[in-house]
């Protein structure tokens, strides 16, 4: 049970129920997700069990989502969970108006972490301080939006219309906080009705796995087909073969030299880090540096066998 499962989470559960609930279910010690999605959004929640916990830092971790937007009311906590604390209206919004305050908000950005983030502020997360009552402040922190589409808008007229967006973005955007900062660029307030999570790096929707199905394949054995392999995780890594007499080497944290590898190395770049493979189990990740007496090497930087 060493690998990764593209999970759907459902709304209602925290990210950390769900590994609780894969951990119980598959009885394995370690387990951890790459990145938190908010009790009441849904989609991809990417859940490494085992040996696969020691390359969660690696992983692609770029996002992309589907939110929809209710415009006219703005909440404390930028969702719908939150208490109203502006309901000015939006009937005057236009769908023009829309188009154009959206397109600002691509490429980088800042933005002020939510109070109900898993943000650290001295030693405890936001949102517990927010449970609290607290409220503390917060640095902007900058993130990277690739694109905003605007898929659909209803409600045209309206004290409260809505829209549906699409957009992918770097890891740590807040997607209730760009709703709420679009609401405040067009003057009208808005917050986050609901988000879903269609991709985290190379794990989409369309290949997610509810917890039935989860639960329904272990029940049937034929769960670790379904693991997303370590290497295959890491494809945006090059591959370097290990040769057998220096697999110990590269298992002790040693600096593995060309003469240990299968093949040149040439097409490696100094810095940039590799997978170390022997044969189609990954050893470690390690980076390609050079020596006092300039010969490259390759630096084990985690080790996973």
């Amino acid at each position: 049970m060493d690998g990764i499962l593209n999970v759907y989470k459902p709304p209602g559960m925290t990210s950390h129920d769900v590994v609780d609930y894969l951990r119980c279910l598959t009885a394995v010690k370690r387990a951890g997700h790459t990145g938190t999605l908010d009790p009441g959004a849904a989609g991809v929640l990417v859940v490494c069990l085992g040996k696969a916990t020691r390359i969660i830092q690696y992983l692609p971790d770029d996002k992309a989502y589907r939110a929809q937007i209710a415009f006219g009311v703005a909440t404390t906590t930028g969702d719908s969970f939150g208490e109203v604390v502006d309901s000015r209206g939006a009937s005057a919004l236009t769908r023009d108006e829309l188009i154009a305050a959206i397109k600002l908000f691509e490429g980088k950005i800042r933005q002020i972490p939510p109070m109900t983030s898993a943000v650290r502020h001295q030693g405890k997360r936001l949102y517990e301080l927010a449970r609290q009552g607290l409220v503390v402040e917060r640095k902007p922190r900058e993130v990277f939006i690739d694109r905003i589409d605007l898929i659909d808008v209803f409600g045209l007229g309206t004290r409260t219309p809505g829209a549906v967006i699409e957009l992918s973005c770097s890891a740590g955007t807040y997607v209730r906080t760009l709703c709420a900062d679009l609401g405040e660029k067009l003057g009208c307030g808005a917050h986050m009705s609901f988000l879903l999570r269609t991709r985290v790096g190379p794990f989409t929707l369309e290949k997610s796995l509810t917890l039935e199905r989860i639960a329904q394949l272990h029940r049937q054995g034929s769960l670790p087909a379904a693991l997303v392999g370590l290497p295959e995780a890491l494809t945006h890594l090059p591959s370097v073969q290990v040769k057998p007499a220096a697999v110990a080497r590269v298992r002790a944290g040693s600096r593995l030299y060309p003469a240990g590898i299968i093949g040149s190395g040439d097409h490696i770049d100094g810095g940039q880090r590799v997978k170390l493979l022997a044969g189609r189990d990954l050893l470690a990740v390690a980076e390609k540096r050079r020596d006092e007496k300039g010969k490259d090497f390759y630096q084990p930087l985690t080790v996973v066998a």
